[in-house]
Parts: C-alpha cells; sequence; structure tokens
C-alpha cells in the first residue's frame, strides 16, 4: 500500500482554544498586554472618585498610591494633578515608603475645583542599574554595560539638546569600556552608574507602557475660613437701643465692634427677606397673632418681594452693603440664611404655582414635621415639571446676594430639598466663585448628611450638641476627624441654637456654658453659637421636656444687654483669643483623646502641621464638684525627649506648670475655670536666658 503522510497538525489560537470551551468566558478588555504596572489604589479617595475630597488652598495635599509589578523589575511612580479647565498638567515623582505604597505632596495654589490622578511604569533603565549595584563578575559587568547601552541610547533618542548629546556620549562610552579588554571592570561599572549621567536619563524614560489609574480624582481646594472659622448668629430685628422697636442694619453696624471684640470672624443673620402675613405665627409659635407680632424670618415672602427683597424695617439695599463693608474693617464676614421655602403669600405661589403641591381641596400643602405643623411655609415641589425653572430661579438668588457682597451662606434644613439640585448648585455658584463657602444645617440622619457633604456643601452643623458625656464626646469627635468622613465632611460644633437649647444648658449654670463653649472651640475647628442668649446665660424652655426657648426670637423681638463685660463675654473673648494664636486649633486632623482616670474628665490634644504648636484641653464634665484624675501624657507625644521636664501654660488662667514623666495631676474646680487650655512649652527657661549671663 502506498504510504500516505499525516497532515500537518493545524496551529490553534488562544481565540479558538477559548471560544470551543462552553460557556465562553466574558473577555477582558486589555488595551495592551505588555503595560506590567499595577495601580491598586490612589488615596485619598471618596466613592470611588464620584465626589471630590477637600482641601485649602495653600495646604499641602498628601497623595498615596499602591503600586507594584510583578518579578523584581524597578518601578517609577508619578502623581499628576491640574486645575479644572488648564491644559498644563503637573507632574511630580512619588516616593516608596513601605510595602508597595508610594508617597508625594502637591498644594493647590488658589480656591477652585482640581483633579489627580497615579500613572506607573516598569522603568527598563532603573530596573537595569538596580541588577548593575549586585553584579560583581567582571564578564558580567561588560555584559550589563552592553545592555546599558542601548538603554541610555535609546533615552538619548527621546532626548533633545544637550541631554541628547551627553546620553548618546555615555552609551558610546560604555559601548566602548564593555570592549575594551583593557579596561577595568570595576571602572567601568563606575561608568555605568554615574550619578549625574543617570539623573539625565531619567528625564526622559520610555513611557509606552504605561498604566494610568482608572479614574481621574477630584479636588475641592477651599479658602481658610472653610477649614477655620468662629460663627456668631443674631436676629438683626433684635439689635435695636429700645425693647419693643423693631432692630435695623444701622443698629447692628452698632453692635460690629462688641461682636469682633469676642473673636468671632462670620455673623450670621437669619432671613432678612420681607415676612410673609399669611398664617403668621405669633409669640411662641402660637397659631393667633396680636397686632405688632413679627413672625418668623423662615416665612419668607410677601406682597413686597420675596428671597431677593429686604425687611423694609431693616433698611435698604445700600444699607445692608454698608453694613456689609463696615463688618469686613472688623474683621467680620454676614453670614445669610438660604431657607429655600415661601410664606403663603410669597410671590412665588401666585407666579409659579406649579413650584408648590396643591391638595384636593385647592390649598397649598404647608411644611408638616409630624407633630410639628408649619402652616406659615410652604415647601418647593422639586417633582414639579417646572424644575428646570425652578433650579434656575433659585441659583439666582445666590447669585443675587453674591453680588451684594456675600460670601458665606447658612443653608437651612437643605435635607428636604432635591440632592440634585444642590450638586448642580454649588458647582455652578463655586466655579464661577470659587471662595464661597456653604454651611448645612441638617441635623438629620448620618448618612444624608454626609452625602451633603459630598455634593458640595463646605462645612455641616454636628450632633455635638446631643453629645455631652466622655464617651459620646470621645466616640463622635474620633468618627469626625479619623473617620471614613474626614476627608469631606467638615464639623461646626453648636452649643444652641436658635431651635436647640439643650437640656444641659437649662440649668442656668455658668459652668456648663463655660466648658461646653470650652469643648465646641477646642474639640472643632470651626464652631458657632446663637447670641446674645448664649452669652447671657438664657436658659428657660418654652414647656418641660422641651428644647425650645421660651419667648424665642423666632417669633419676637427681644432686647438684649450689649455691655461688652455683660455675662460671658470676657471669656468667650479669651477663648476665641486662643483659637486665633493657635494654628494646633485650626484644623480637625490631629485630635488625639488622652486617657484620664476619671470619667467626669475629658482630656485631647491637637497639633499643628509642623507639630510646633501643641495645646493640650482638659475639661471638666460636672457642673457642680471639683473632680481630680491622673493625665497619662508622655513627653516624647509633644515633642519633649524622654523624662525632660516641660512647661503647660494655661491660656485660660495664665497659670504654668512644670510637668515630668508620663503621668500628670489634674484638678478643676468648676465653679472657678472648668477647663485647662495648655499650651506646650518644650523649653524651661534657665539662667542662660539671663541678660547678663556669660
Amino acid at each position: 500500500m502506498p504510504k500516505t503522510e499525516s497532515p500537518a497538525p493545524a496551529t490553534t489560537t488562544f481565540a479558538q482554544a477559548t471560544a470551543a470551551s462552553a460557556p465562553a468566558p466574558t473577555p477582558i478588555q486589555v488595551a495592551d498586554g505588555r503595560a506590567r504596572a499595577v495601580i491598586d489604589a490612589v488615596l485619598p479617595i471618596v466613592d470611588g472618585g464620584r465626589f471630590a475630597i477637600k482641601r485649602v488652598a495653600g495646604d499641602s495635599v498628601r497623595i498615596t498610591a499602591h503600586c507594584f509589578t510583578d518579578g523584581h523589575d524597578a518601578l517609577r511612580v508619578m502623581l499628576q494633578w491640574w486645575r479644572d479647565g488648564d491644559a498644563a498638567r503637573h507632574e511630580l515623582p512619588m516616593k516608596l515608603k513601605w510595602n508597595d505604597e508610594w508617597h508625594t505632596e502637591f498644594i493647590p495654589p488658589a480656591p477652585g475645583r482640581y483633579a489627580y490622578t497615579v500613572v506607573a511604569w516598569v522603568d527598563a533603565f532603573d530596573s537595569w542599574r538596580n541588577e548593575l549595584l549586585r553584579r560583581v563578575d567582571p564578564e558580567d559587568i561588560r555584559v550589563a554595560a552592553r545592555v546599558g547601552a542601548l538603554e541610555i541610547a535609546a533615552a538619548a533618542e527621546r532626548a533633545a539638546g544637550e541631554d541628547r548629546q551627553a546620553l548618546a556620549q555615555w552609551a558610546r562610552a560604555l559601548e566602548q569600556g564593555a570592549a575594551d579588554a583593557g579596561m577595568e571592570a570595576l571602572a567601568l561599572k563606575a561608568l555605568a552608574l554615574d550619578e549625574v549621567l543617570a539623573a539625565t536619563a531619567e528625564r526622559h524614560p520610555d513611557r509606552r507602557l504605561e498604566t494610568r489609574f482608572g479614574a481621574e480624582l477630584p479636588l475641592v481646594a477651599d479658602r481658610e475660613r472653610a477649614r477655620f472659622s468662629t460663627w456668631y448668629e443674631l436676629f438683626p430685628r433684635s439689635a435695636g437701643t429700645t425693647p419693643g422697636v423693631h432692630g435695623s442694619f444701622a443698629d447692628v453696624e452698632a453692635r460690629l465692634p462688641t461682636i469682633a471684640a469676642m473673636g468671632f470672624d462670620v455673623l450670621y443673620f437669619p432671613p432678612i427677606h420681607p415676612v410673609g402675613r399669611e398664617q403668621r405665627k405669633g409669640k411662641n409659635n402660637a397659631l393667633v397673632t396680636e397686632p405688632g407680632d413679627v413672625g418668623s424670618p423662615w416665612a419668607i415672602g410677601a406682597a413686597e418681594g420675596g428671597h431677593k427683597a429686604i425687611l423694609a424695617e431693616l433698611g435698604t439695599p445700600e444699607d445692608f452693603r454698608h453694613l456689609v463693608e463696615a463688618a469686613r474693617r472688623q474683621g467680620l464676614e454676614i453670614a445669610l440664611d438660604i431657607a429655600f421655602q415661601c410664606a403663603p403669600d410669597h410671590p412665588y405661589v401666585k407666579a409659579h404655582p406649579s413650584w408648590f403641591r396643591w391638595r384636593p381641596d385647592g390649598s397649598v400643602q404647608y411644611a408638616e414635621n409630624p407633630p410639628k405643623k408649619y402652616q406659615d411655609i410652604y415647601p418647593f415641589n422639586f417633582e414639579s415639571e417646572d424644575w428646570p425653572a425652578l433650579w434656575s430661579e433659585l441659583k439666582s438668588v445666590l447669585d443675587h446676594w453674591i453680588a451684594e457682597g456675600v460670601a458665606v451662606f447658612r443653608v437651612d434644613n437643605p435635607h428636604t430639598k432635591a440632592f440634585a439640585f444642590w450638586e448642580w448648585a454649588i458647582t455652578e455658584v463655586k466655579r464661577a466663585h470659587p471662595d464661597i463657602i456653604f454651611l448645612a444645617e441638617a441635623f438629620t440622619r448620618p448618612k444624608v448628611m454626609h452625602r451633603l457633604a459630598k455634593l458640595g456643601f463646605t462645612q455641616s452643623y454636628t450632633y455635638f450638641t446631643w453629645r455631652n458625656t466622655k464617651e459620646e464626646l470621645t466616640e463622635y469627635f474620633t468618627e469626625l476627624s479619623q473617620g471614613l468622613g474626614h476627608d469631606y465632611f467638615r464639623p461646626n460644633a453648636w452649643p444652641n441654637t436658635p431651635d436647640i437649647l439643650h437640656e444641659a444648658l437649662q440649668t442656668g449654670e455658668e459652668s456648663v456654658f463655660k466648658s461646653r463653649l470650652v469643648l465646641a472651640a477646642t474639640l472643632a475647628a470651626s464652631y458657632g453659637m446663637y447670641g446674645p442668649a448664649y452669652e447671657l446665660l438664657e436658659h428657660k424652655p418654652r414647656g418641660p421636656a422641651s428644647e425650645e426657648y421660651l419667648d424665642s426670637e423666632k417669633y419676637q423681638l427681644r432686647h438684649w444687654d450689649w455691655d461688652a463685660g455683660a455675662g460671658l463675654r470676657p471669656f468667650i473673648a479669651r477663648v476665641n483669643a486662643i483659637r486665633h494664636a493657635n494654628p494646633a486649633l485650626q484644623a480637625d486632623h490631629s485630635l488625639r483623646f488622652l486617657p484620664i482616670d476619671n470619667d467626669r474628665l475629658i482630656a485631647y490634644m491637637k497639633q499643628s502641621p509642623d507639630g510646633a504648636n501643641v495645646v493640650v484641653t482638659v475639661v471638666n464634665l460636672d457642673p457642680y464638684t471639683t473632680q481630680s484624675g491622673w493625665l497619662a501624657l508622655d513627653a516624647e507625644a509633644v515633642g519633649v525627649p524622654r523624662d525632660h521636664p516641660f512647661q503647660m501654660h494655661d491660656l485660660l488662667t495664665d497659670q504654668r506648670f512644670v510637668w515630668q514623666g508620663t503621668r500628670h495631676f489634674i484638678q478643676l474646680d468648676p465653679r472657678r475655670v472648668p477647663a485647662h487650655v495648655f499650651a506646650v512649652r518644650r523649653r524651661l527657661r534657665d539662667e542662660r536666658d539671663f541678660d547678663y549671663y556669660a
């Protein structure tokens, strides 16, 4: 039989082989399988890059990337950052610290929106140098020199000018040296490892196979007041000099020196617009008004105007602009309340009926939070078919007051308005005015508060008012300073508001008011108070188990004592002066609680970014009884060598104590001063500080 040849085996491709298997897996999309660098994570990051981290312009931003590759080749990792709208990208090398974590820092120079990402590649030149460092065999060194000559020649092709010439000469020298049997291997190795020429080569890497992180991460840089601010809330209509007479912007101007002397830098007004007459509330939230009742300023709008108008009794737009400028000269910024809701007689109700919810009986649905009813307030319907016009109009309210000189807004109940609206409005406003600050007044569920912060609110009210025990305060402020939200949620702590008179303050004990003030002012870089109620120890609730003030300014005029020495004003001025003089208290990231063996005493420390300023605060949480305990503080934790003495300067009383070791005795009488605010003085004065010491 004739011999027959077997057919050659068919070549099977990878695609055919995988196609033959069942079920077929979804193919992995690979841009270039030769790219070997892995960027596993970039930090900080908020929700995978969906939302921006927040920083302050001029502050350093630390970026960490988790990067590695297979095998032992060298990796190069670069941070890229840029400002929105800029074509140019800044690039910084990242340094390997440990466990494949690479770090670098950059400084956003001005308020605005920025982005950053990370790129990495396996670097053939650096890999070659690392291997050459370990070579000792002369023949291995000569072979490696030839390999390096090829890499350097390739780098020369990517370079230009003097760099190109220097690299080409270096490559030729290595090639010639490797071929020259008379050149010693050690001399050849030294030539190959030349540091200056290596730096030149590293400026021209082969990045064709670089890996780019999968997202461009957003960053919002704000001005410093976003991080550190001291708020004072005042009803302008109660600023008058005569009881029962409506106050004006001119009256507020007369109060500015007193407020500035207390050390505040933001003066916040509740709404200053015309107050609705229909369904107006009377004193203490009464449903029936009496002649002269002024109503709630949050019931916005009447025949004479709405959110862009000013209540006539307060003054004119020109008066308002004059007040804004007068406040600025005193170091104060005016913050306005933004309450997107309407009184029944607001012009919007007739002009845009589709912006509201209508009930079957033909009436508009007023605001409710059962059992509370707000018959004098109509909420907007964000599901209106006319929502684009509604959004546009509400944003125009912000634009109007920005044009009048306002750069700080406190937003009333933003969680009751559409989240999508806030993200759009804040982004658009800050695109044109990156210095604008928005404070969210949303006492609601934690996830909702955090979502608002992610959407763009600069600062957020907190649960501080309801955190009173050592355990509560420690857990809550550790979460705020170190928890998942610390990259975007900036807390603003208030011991009271016109809506909230906590039961702890209802005792009227001065020690409580002082201790709560110290806690707010030192735990949080931003805090505020509703005055003059707070400094004058206003403490009577509207009724049993109520957190509302009796005779609340929300519904009536009040006449206050404005003497500079009245109530807690000198103490408040002292606390705020301490805040302004100590950078450690002007940020939240460094807060650390300290062990102290008494649950009625709470202790914590903060330090400035450079470590030069350290502040230790101890507060007696018992308003009636002297409390004592042993505080654990290692000298090295405050930058002092172990076993060296150091001075603790109490900035509230100007007393000075010398501490040494790790345990320190504390005793606080709340009837005198319920707290220590210590500045650490690392060096004690001795005879060498005397003028004539030689």
